[in-house]
């Protein structure tokens, strides 16, 4: 996130889209609702009828996988009625020009024939985000994970920063994270071009700071992403595998793809707390300490850094993430010639805070982030280069990073798959308030899995009349690479012509259905959009007695 998330509590107007905020993000939601309460206006964009719709100005209904298109058009409009912040694009930014050029084609009326929303609502909700001061706009994984998804985000920025609405308190572009520590993780290197702080592998400058610092093993060059892997398993490039606290066989696209794939190592490793859908195909299980059982920080989507510590020893044989990894480099390193006699390159830590030391030497942007800090403040915003630098509630104040924002013009172009009359439906997955993720921790949550036992699919009325579904039927949804049973939830919640089925069930997986198309430049998988049919699954004959 450019801001903090008590930041939007300020904001006069937000603009949320790809987001579920009350089911997925309770917390940050709450923040946005304040802001209403205090006046602010509030603007949805949701094919679905997300609960935050109830509370918005306006709620803007797009046929899944037309982003670019709705954000063309409202920056269409910001343009032609003049309400665009002329002194900050003068100032703070290049490329106006080009992005001018690109969305003078995306008139109203050809936006409404690409994703459905009325035109006079695209006007209105434009006006009204291009008119606030300040105006932030929140976006989660219904935005990017499109194979458009890159796109998607640059047309976020190219908004705010047409608006003026970057480098200053309760605007920005804010993404909210899918999962507790992805920021935490993205920041520290488990990204495939990055070491730690974004310092890209391709420089030759940082491939020598680093190659000082760990050794000759530092000389990284750009990995494969997670689609790449599993591609790699299947053709003899990918041999072995190690998984941490992940459960890919329900979290991935086209899930059938990844079940042959991890069959075809030679040798899979899962470590994680309890035994996955993943965890039953490995050759090795190594059982993971939960939160509860280690010391060290997370940091949340909003770049704050915050400490936690250790509230009880480690169950059974169960061990830190850290010390797991650490220890089996160490073994590694011994079976092929021993430690890097680097500064950093023995693996040899005596707990995290030795860990964060390593990290603040060598990123930037955590530098001035230290445990005793931490545990006096409470949190840390990054970027914080020293000591005594008190960090950074939002970016960009005064200048851009790299100097001058600049507008990337970007042009609509449909999802990967299509419905046709064999597939007419589209299908969006995502989340419900009561699960998380692949539901490893809160399916065994006995109050939770009261709430939602099972999976689900929700159908617009008029689909459901159209297929003679009643409340609580079971139904079969198909698509080009698999097939699912589960209740029908005949609802308002989707549009007709569109279908939702969250991901967190085993034994109705939505990702049984997706489809393997990624995004070309992130590697993002396609979750939101795919072709499927409905039918109606027949009651069993009742049984003569």
């Amino acid at each position: 996130m450019t801001n903090a998330i008590p930041e939007l509590g300020e904001s006069r107007c937000i603009l949320v889209t790809g987001s579920n905020t009350m089911e997925a993000h309770p917390l940050v939601a709450s923040y946005i609702l304040r802001a209403v309460e205090k006046g602010a206006s509030l603007i949805v964009v949701d094919p679905r009828d997300v609960p935050m719709a109830r509370f918005a100005t306006y709620h803007l209904r797009p046929t899944p996988g037309t982003d670019v298109a709705w954000l063309n058009g409202m920056m269409h409009v910001i343009l032609a009625e003049g309400l665009e912040d002329k002194e900050f694009i003068a100032e703070r930014t290049e490329g106006f020009d080009a992005l001018k050029k690109a969305v003078a084609e995306y008139t109203p009326q050809v936006v409404q024939d690409i994703t459905g929303i009325p035109a006079a609502d695209l006007v209105a909700a434009a006006r009204l985000y291009a008119q606030a001061d300040p105006a932030a706009l929140v976006y989660a994984m219904g935005i990017t994970q499109h194979t458009t998804g890159t796109d998607n985000v640059l047309s976020c920025a190219n908004l705010a920063m047409l608006t003026g609405n970057m480098g200053k308190p309760g605007g920005g572009v804010n993404p909210l994270r899918g999962q507790n520590n992805v920021q935490g993780a993205c920041d520290v290197g488990c990204l495939v071009n990055v070491y730690p702080g974004y310092q890209a592998v391709t420089s030759e400058e940082m491939r020598n700071k680093f190659e000082q610092a760990w050794g000759r093993t530092a000389g990284l060059t750009v990995g494969r992403t997670i689609n790449q892997m599993f591609d790699g398993a299947l053709d003899g490039t990918v041999r072995a595998m190690y998984v941490m606290g992940e459960n890919p066989v329900l979290s991935d696209p086209d899930i059938a793809h990844v079940r042959k794939a991890l069959s075809a190592l030679d040798f899979l490793a899962v470590a994680d707390i309890f035994m996955s859908e993943t965890a039953e195909l490995a050759d090795v299980v190594l059982p993971a300490a939960s939160w509860l059982e280690k010391d060290g920080t997370f940091t949340c989507t909003d770049r704050r850094v915050q400490r936690f510590h250790q509230a009880i020893e480690p169950l059974g044989d169960s061990k830190p993430d850290w010390w797991i990894v650490s220890e089996i480099a160490r073994r590694m390193q011994a079976r092929l010639g021993g430690a890097s006699t680097a500064p950093y390159g023995g693996w040899n830590y005596a707990d995290p805070q030795e860990i964060n030391a390593e990290l603040r030497a060598l990123t930037p942007s955590y530098a001035g982030i230290s445990f005793d800090r931490l545990e006096e403040l409470g949190s840390l915003q990054w970027p914080c280069p020293s000591l005594d630098h008190p960090g950074t509630p939002y970016l960009h104040k005064g200048k851009f990073s790299r100097g001058l924002g600049r507008f990337t013009p970007v042009f609509y172009q449909p999802a990967a798959e299509a419905c046709d009359t064999e597939y007419p439906l589209l299908l969006t997955t995502g989340r419900s308030m009561f699960h998380w993720h692949t539901g490893t921790m809160t399916r065994r949550t006995e109050k939770l899995h009261q709430e939602v036992p099972e999976g689900y699919v929700e159908v617009s009325a008029a689909d459901a009349d159209r297929l003679g579904l009643y409340k609580s039927d079971r139904v079969r949804l198909v698509s080009r690479r698999g097939a699912i049973e589960a209740h029908a939830w005949i609802t308002r919640r989707v549009p007709q012509g569109v279908v939702f089925a969250p991901f967190h069930f085993a034994e109705a997986a939505a990702n049984a259905l997706t489809i393997g198309a990624f995004d070309p430049k992130s590697g993002i998988p396609e979750y939101k959009v795919c072709a499927v049919r409905l039918e109606r699954v027949p009651a069993p004959a009742a049984q003569e007695v």
